[in-house]
């Protein structure tokens, strides 16, 4: 069996999916061979020949990443923060834009002893997941109401507890009730979402469009159905000083704001942009007394 060079196998992997329109193709055509390998991708250089099931396993791979299933269903992991979680069908896969929410929720609780953080439409756990590990001794409650979604984020939880992380309330619930955490009024230091905010009839990628939850994608026809429970919710679960980002749609930059400011108990509200320069989160803090 002659052994074959990893380096021609990965320009033919980015070959096939330039041709099929992914975005990103070297990138997802190292993570592939990465993933089958066991190895990180910076050790790929490592790795110079491969035998011939191993790159039939890669061109494999490579066939269902051009018909584009999302990367991370391939892989069966996304990331956020300085944790991996357990993604697939039926969960929403965490995106690289909430790195930089999840940084500014972060520095909200940075000087607050056992803050207490809330995670709105969970999903996969995702930011309460990174915030508990960023956080062992912070009290992190997170809600999700879609089933399948909720098992995600269930397993995530018990694999980072068992990895060492403190850990995570989990609860299944809806954002829209008014009822929902009203033992924690008035008592929590962060609110984070990353809710459903594309406006409905939205042209998205097929990743999306045909892998990722419409639930967790759409929010009805201006994209806010959620965001304004999100807002209200967030208004009466701050306690004084505490802080709230959600996350939104990049034609959201002036309405996400505009909401919070209706909030008279909200304050300092900002929108901040993503890497590309696009709105992507807005933030308030709630009013502190005089």
């Amino acid at each position: 069996m002659t052994r074959q060079p990893l380096r021609l196998a990965i320009l033919e992997a980015e070959r096939t999916l330039t041709a099929a329109g992914v975005g990103s193709p070297r990138t997802d055509a190292e993570l592939l061979a990465a993933h089958l390998l066991g190895v990180e991708r910076t050790k790929l250089m490592m790795v110079p020949l491969v035998d011939p099931p191993v790159v039939q396993a890669l061109q494999d791979l490579v066939r269902r990443r051009a018909a584009r299933v999302p990367l991370q269903h391939l892989t069966g992991q996304a990331f956020l923060g300085e944790v991996n979680l357990e993604v697939g069908p039926g969960v929403f896969v965490p995106r690289p834009e909430t790195e930089l929410l999840l940084e500014w929720g972060a520095g909200v609780i940075e000087d607050i002893d056992k803050p207490v953080i809330v995670d709105l439409c969970t999903g996969s756990g995702a930011l309460a997941l990174a915030l508990a590990h960023a956080r062992p001794d912070a009290a992190v409650h997170a809600v999700e109401k879609d089933p399948t979604a909720l098992s995600w984020a269930r397993r995530n939880a018990e694999r980072r507890a068992e990895s060492g992380d403190s850990p995570i309330a989990l609860y299944s619930g809806d954002v829209t009730d008014p009822m929902l955490f009203m033992e924690l009024e008035g008592l929590v230091d962060l609110v984070v979402c990353n809710p459903p905010y594309v406006p409905d009839g939205t042209p998205v990628p097929p990743e999306v469009r045909n892998h990722d939850p419409h639930e967790a994608v759409f929010g009805g026809r201006d994209g806010l159905d959620v965001v304004r429970h999100v807002v209200a919710c967030a208004a009466r679960l701050l306690k004084p000083g505490g802080g709230v980002a959600i996350e939104h749609d990049d034609t959201h930059g002036g309405s996400v704001p505009a909401l919070l400011r209706a909030r008279r108990v909200l304050t300092d509200v900002r929108e901040h942009p993503d890497l590309a320069g696009r709105p992507r989160f807005a933030t308030a803090r709630r009013t502190q007394p005089e």
